[in-house]
């Protein structure tokens, strides 16, 4: 089968623990897909996908944009956040409402209540594109949580611990899938395995995943 369902096969538990403080809340993002793919569409309009540079001067194989008051960039001088798009010297797309609203939900979902975010990073994956594991610490308070949604082609996330050597789990991400952690787990190293071509019925070869982030 060359094709991923709609609907693929998952796991009963709609709540999967990855950790002490996170989560896999399965599909919870389905019912807000017809607001969630315009709204993607409009973001890629104002500030569109780019391959962006690390430090080390690797470009990366996911392409990337913004939407909120904030949003991340990586070149030469590093990783940062800012709240202009250094390619078009305009401020990020708004954060559409159903992202706001998702992002709440979800995190709530997963026990941490309040959650309000002011950066959304969002990444298009292609087939071979891959994510080498990283802590997310360029924000500057630790105590909110990341919430990252999947939709399109499954992943497979690495979540591993609070240093780089420190041993993976393997977790598979589908269509529709919400990733939290926080507290305890928030700077656990994290990555994915390079993503396999296996089109999805909605969205074909490509992954969009967006991470949603207390940045300021």
């Amino acid at each position: 089968m060359t094709t991923n369902d709609l609907f693929p096969d998952t796991p009963a538990d709609p709540c999967e623990r990855m950790g002490p403080a996170a989560f896999v809340l399965r599909r919870f993002a389905l019912p807000y897909i017809d607001e969630l793919l315009p709204a993607i569409a409009g973001i890629e309009e104002a500030s569109p996908f780019r391959n962006m540079v690390t430090p080390g001067g690797f470009t990366m194989s996911v392409a990337l944009t913004n939407c909120g008051h904030l949003g991340w960039t990586t070149d030469r001088r590093g990783y940062r956040y800012t709240e202009i798009d250094p390619d078009n010297k305009q401020s990020w797309p708004p954060m559409p409402v159903a992202f706001a609203r998702l992002a709440r939900e979800a995190a709530a979902a997963a026990g941490f209540l309040d959650f309000e975010p002011d950066a959304c990073l969002v990444n298009r994956y292609l087939p071979g594109s891959r994510l080498s594991l990283h802590q997310d610490k360029n924000e500057v308070d630790f105590n909110a949580p990341i919430v990252s949604v999947s939709l399109g082609m499954t992943a497979t996330f690495l979540f591993g611990g609070h240093e780089r050597a420190d041993k993976t789990a393997k977790v598979r991400l589908y269509h529709g899938d919400v990733a939290v952690w926080g507290g305890e787990d928030r700077l656990r190293y994290h990555g994915v395995m390079p993503l396999k071509d296996e089109p999805h019925a909605l969205l074909g070869s490509k992954r969009i995943n967006f991470t949603f982030r207390k940045a300021g």
